[in-house]
């Protein structure tokens, strides 16, 4: 057993069938995300049409059968997956490659590539719902990404790897603060700042082919003074007229002994002044040895001697360059810790849940293993790798109150990339809130990381507009619209307003969370603001779903039409009501919803449940008169507010007793929802605020 524990864990893929998986996806979510020892995935030989996602798993190895004979490749515009409802305003995801809190991966004898420019016609316009037009052009040439890691994927490896793209920022490995790169012997391609590394990073052997006039390389160091992008023994060629680099923030080059095509252009590496500035430390490009076909331009004379602390050219090495933070080469044991990964720097991260996870297995290899809690280990066996919780497999609703079969602990885990995450029925939130209250309790950073991941999936789902569908990445059926359906929206929000409070449980989550948090908060508030129904020049309420692009009133199953709820809007008041100082526009929003749930209450009724064997349920659902008690609809007409009873016909009846029994029963049409809410919470609410000025 001591030999084969010792063993790398290895898996297999194959586009023939011939291998254990038949997609590169598949064989990632086989892995845990906690390791402390490098796993093995060989890609045999194949062409993979794929999007792959590595996220919260480190210490992985992708090793092609061979460079040219692994093709992993996808075709997508970035800006394209920026107005896709299932991608986001952020960068995970738009690329061939994604990586995620990953650190300690190597890639290795594989070409990878995003297609899109090479398919592409031409420049086309697309829907955009996060542009003001509704309409977006995608260039040809705009940016492409094929390798995309996001903060959190540190020690990045490199080595025999084709990246191909016509587009710009084709390598883009982004992490300003704990960002170590190492490529060797690999072909880089793409346009405009195609090799666009933030932190440090060290190029060996590469060829780089430019298709874009602007920057072939580009460097982003403003995470620290130490930060560089260094390239050694490295060839230049594309385009006539392309250009070698720029950049836009502070940044530090070392090109060493670098040899330049003759039709590259007669421009040195260049301040791009649309960039947020670069000021602290200087221009800082330095060259040794480097030459071009046709003869030197002067700017790329030896000029090493100017840079502070650097050795001589043949002293600049891959270890030299991340200063002890990491030995791709040697091999030996860091001196020098990494800064955590500052995630208000970049365009958008996670916590690094692997290294939590991986300090968690570390805890236990040491014999100190870190408590549990039974609850939340199952809910860590159930949680997707995009980061949020299905509410049910197959038919069987997800429970946590039973232990779990090793058999269905393998298969769910294997399962782990199913598009099944929703916030519907409680799922995810309830998962978030309870890990973090078991990691308040035990201590165990593996329900902590979790619990982030969770909250990373919330923020991750949320549309531009500030809306949630009730599914993410699923968009089948009505999963897509803005959901307030069984108050799946306002869950997420508050758990995010929790976060962004730093309150309760919730308060132990990741610092960087916060104010990314609060931004989702009020994105939420802005966009249940416009939502609202206005009634012929009246605001009114809210429906249960909403088209996630015009805002409007939305049909969900055959009988929830688009209509007023009666039963979703008390809890978007609520939510509301908990905002501290609210605006004149969210006063107005909660009086005049109020002013409507006293208008459309239906008076001196109440519903009664029977049991009758007469009926297909054997019981049923009838509406009574009962002098004193009120009543609410879940669903009233939009243009003439009249309460509306739909069966699985989706015609609007005007009785409870018009539609069939199976809804009757099994659906609560008509209840007491906004009681508590007229009766006490909203003249508790009112008072305060009337206090310190008018409603």
């Amino acid at each position: 057993m001591g030999i084969l524990t010792l063993q790398a864990e290895q898996v297999t893929v194959a586009a023939d069938g011939s291998g254990k998986f038949r997609t590169i996806q598949a064989a990632v979510n086989s892995l845990s995300d906690g390791a402390t020892r490098q796993r093995v995935v060989f890609i045999k030989n194949g062409t993979y049409r794929e999007k792959v996602f590595v996220d919260g798993k480190s210490h992985i190895t992708f090793r092609g059968q061979s460079e040219k004979g692994v093709i992993l490749t996808y075709a997508q515009a970035r800006d394209a997956w920026r107005c896709d409802p299932a991608g986001g305003p952020d960068d995970w995801g738009v690329a061939t490659l994604n990586l995620r809190n990953a650190p300690d991966i190597t890639l290795e004898k594989l070409t990878i590539i995003n297609s899109y420019g090479f398919d592409a016609a031409g420049d086309v316009t697309i829907d955009c719902a996060v542009e003001a037009t509704g309409k977006k052009l995608i260039s040809k040439t705009g940016h492409q990404m094929a390798l995309r890691t996001m903060p959190g994927t540190t020690r990045l490896t490199v080595k025999h790897c084709t990246l191909r793209a016509l587009g710009g920022d084709t390598v883009s490995p982004w992490d300003v603060d704990a960002g170590l790169y190492y490529f060797k012997d690999c072909t880089m391609e793409g346009g405009v700042d195609f090799y666009c590394p933030r932190g440090w990073a060290y190029a060996e052997n590469c060829r780089f082919i430019c298709h874009s006039p602007n920057a072939a390389i580009w460097h982003d160091g403003s995470g620290s003074q130490e930060e560089k992008t260094v390239l050694k023994n490295c060839v230049f060629e594309g385009d006539p007229g392309f250009k070698l680099g720029r950049f836009h923030r502070e940044a530090q080059f070392y090109l060493i002994n670098c040899r330049f095509a003759q039709n590259m252009a007669d421009a040195d590496i260049y301040y791009a002044t649309s960039g947020p500035g670069a000021k602290r430390w200087g221009r800082r490009v330095y060259y040794a040895g480097c030459h071009r076909r046709g003869g030197d331009y002067a700017w790329h004379q030896d000029n090493l001697a100017s840079a502070a602390g650097a050795p001589k050219a043949s002293r600049i090495t891959a270890d030299w360059t991340f200063g002890g933070r990491w030995y791709p080469v040697s091999g030996q044991a860091a001196t020098v810790a990494l800064p955590p990964s500052n995630l208000q720097n970049t365009n958008s991260t996670m916590p690094v849940t692997a290294i939590a996870l991986a300090e968690a297995a570390a805890q236990a290899k040491a014999g100190g293993a870190a408590a549990v809690d039974s609850v939340a280990e199952r809910m860590l066996v159930y949680q997707r790798s995009v980061g949020g919780w299905p509410k049910a497999v197959g038919n069987e609703k997800v429970k946590y109150d039973h232990a779990l079969s090793a058999a269905l602990v393998k298969q769910t885990r294997a399962d782990a990339g199913h598009p099944d995450a929703t916030i519907d029925n409680d799922a995810t939130t309830r998962e978030i809130r309870y890990l973090a209250k078991a990691y308040a309790t035990t201590g165990n950073p593996a329900y902590k990381a979790a619990a982030e991941k969770g909250i990373e999936y919330l923020l991750r789902m949320q549309y531009a507009n500030g809306g949630f569908p009730q599914y993410y990445p699923d968009r089948s059926l009505y999963r897509h619209q803005i959901t307030y359906n069984d108050n799946a929206m306002i869950r997420a929000l508050l758990v995010l307003r929790d976060v962004a409070q730093r309150k309760g449980d919730l308060a132990a989550v990741d610092a960087a969370l916060v104010l990314r948090a609060q931004k989702a908060v009020d994105l939420g508030v802005s966009c249940i603001l416009k939502t609202q129904y206005v009634q012929r020049g009246t605001l009114t309420v809210w429906c249960a779903q909403h088209d996630e692009k015009t805002l409007l009133p939305a049909k969900a199953r055959a009988f929830e039409l688009a209509s007023l709820s009666g039963a979703e809007s008390v809890g978007i008041v609520e939510f509301l009501m908990g905002i501290e100082n609210p605006s004149a526009e969210v006063r107005k929003a909660i009086t005049s919803a109020v002013a409507w749930f006293e208008a459309v209450k239906i008076p001196n009724v109440a519903v009664k449940e029977i049991v009758d064997s007469s009926q297909p349920t054997g019981r049923d659902r009838i509406v009574v008169p009962q002098p004193g008690s009120t009543l609410w609809a879940r669903f009233y007409d939009l243009n003439t507010n009249q309460p509306i009873y739909v069966g699985r016909d989706s015609q609007p009846h005007a009785a409870l007793a018009d539609i069939e029994n199976e809804r009757r029963a099994g659906y609560v049409y008509v209840s007491t929802w906004p009681e508590k809410l007229l009766t006490k919470e909203y003249p508790k609410w009112k008072q305060q605020w009337e206090s310190s000025s008018k409603l």
